[in-house]
């Protein structure tokens, strides 16, 4: 469970850069996005070579010997209300996670709240266990003048295999005063004892504090990011992401607003188009890659450990 939380508390950090709120492209439904990591074996030597370039365009090949390599699929599956399904599988490790996601929006004044609804399950099959998380709220702050984003709200990990879990909280900035994206934990085992007590920033340090003595510290900031890999966009099919989107990002790119309007609301009307034949002809949309799961979504090919 220590290690779940410790994997759920350090992927936040690199989901975006920079302070600033910025409107993001609205999914399609029926939209996919597919991409892969090789990450070398833990070692101080790999550690090191590794690149810190994010988002760097790979295409999808060969892994080098000694390689884990990661997999990710993303599916909009709904657009009313907007479901994201994604999953993710380390087939050398029996490590997968299946997640499915949707906001909702209201107006505070000043900032606009996004609510998180939904939740994700790691898998890890070596172990027999699942662990299940729940995601953070977003706020985008100062939407009238310089606008900035941060988390808030409270989430549990839960695995009923082991009955260990945790209860973590991401805290909003006091109105006076405070420190920003500051983040606290607990974690606790079947007999409700904590084992685990975690503070500090999702995006700065933070310091596991263990009930034996023992401490350790993770500066997020200094932790290794490897590239993802995505097949160059001749290769996509029509409705995967990049080359969905490959016109107005490429205006956006040239710093041409107007023509990147045009094209994202031409895609957006040919939504609401197919949405009303649909409609008329009470046809009902099908999914690719996802299937729903009572009130959630799940992966069509999810990993499954190999039989002895």
């Amino acid at each position: 469970m220590i290690a779940v939380v410790e994997y759920y508390l350090c992927s936040f950090h690199v989901g975006r850069k920079g302070s600033l709120a910025k409107k993001p492209f609205n999914p399609i439904i029926g939209e996919t996005f597919h991409c892969s990591w090789d990450v070398p074996q833990p070692t101080k030597s790999t550690q090191e070579e590794v690149q810190t370039e994010v988002d760097k365009t790979e295409t999808v090949g060969s892994t080098t010997d000694g390689n884990d390599r990661v997999t990710f699929t993303a599916e909009q599956v709904s657009h009313h209300p907007p479901v994201s399904a994604f999953y993710a599988e380390c087939a050398s490790k029996n490590i997968c996670m299946n997640s499915w996601i949707w906001t909702k929006s209201k107006f505070l004044g000043m900032s606009v709240g996004v609510n998180m609804v939904g939740e994700g399950v790691i898998s890890l099959l070596d172990h027999g266990e699942e662990y299940t998380a729940t995601f953070p709220s977003a706020y985008g702050r100062s939407i009238l003048t310089v606008p900035w984003m941060e988390l808030g709200g409270r989430c549990n990990i839960q695995c009923p295999q082991s009955g260990y879990q945790a209860a973590i909280t991401f805290h909003t900035k006091p109105f006076y005063g405070g420190k920003v994206h500051r983040v606290s934990a607990e974690v606790k085992n079947p007999s409700n004892a904590v084992i685990c007590r975690i503070s500090g920033e999702w995006n700065g340090t933070l310091e596991f504090s263990y009930s034996s003595g023992d401490k350790k510290v993770i500066d997020t900031t200094k932790l290794p990011s490897i590239p993802k890999k995505v097949r160059p966009i001749s290769l996509q099919g029509t409705f995967e992401s990049r080359r969905l989107w490959q016109h107005v990002t490429n205006s956006l790119k040239v710093g041409d607003i107007n023509t990147a309007t045009e094209h994202k609301r031409y895609l957006e009307e040919r939504q609401r188009q197919e949405e009303r034949q649909r409609k008329e002809s009470s046809t009902s949309w099908e999914t690719k890659l996802f299937q729903r799961k009572g009130e959630g979504w799940g992966y069509n090919r999810i990993l499954q450990k190999p039989s002895s």
